[in-house]
């Protein structure tokens, strides 16, 4: 259920207030809000520029920078797999290509149901490949099990 511009604005506003007093209080704020939102919406920009006395500039730069931060909504499923080096050497490029196939996107693409987003480490490096499969850590990724996500998922 989507929630009015006022009603979030006022909740957005809260979270300011909880963290302002800190120092470098914008991460903790944008963390809290997409805790909240699961992303920052864009009405949040003005409310924490104003509440940090910051520029909607420097929000949406701290926004734009860390990839972690969603200016949307994520889809029901997100898998991000790793692309560092070691998955890489451990055979990531074949999980990469064997989710693009499987689920009709590209790496960085969505669809309304499903993401397939790229990580650069998860520590899982003697283990690799790695990945995070709606919030799960997954290691020792291989095709087949990349089809067998997408059936449990019907993607």
């Amino acid at each position: 259920m989507a929630k009015s511009l006022e009603t979030g604005a006022a909740e957005i506003a809260e979270i300011v207030a909880v963290h302002a007093h800190r120092r470098g209080a914008l991460l903790p704020i944008l963390h809290a809000v997409q805790a909240r939102f699961a992303h920052v919406p864009e009405a949040a920009t003005a409310v924490i520029a104003e509440g940090l006395n910051l520029s909607r500039a420097e929000v949406h730069g701290a926004i734009g920078f860390y990839p972690d931060f969603r200016r949307q909504p994520p889809p029901e499923h997100v898998i991000r797999l790793c692309r560092s080096e070691a998955c890489q050497a451990r055979g990531a490029r074949a999980v990469e290509q064997a989710a693009a196939l499987r689920l009709g996107i590209a790496m960085g693409e969505r669809r309304a149901d499903v993401a397939l987003e790229a990580v650069h480490c998860l520590g899982l490096c003697p283990i690799g490949p790695a990945g995070v499969i709606d919030g799960r850590l997954e290691a020792r990724l291989s095709p087949e099990r990349v089809a067998h996500w997408a059936d449990e998922f019907d993607l």
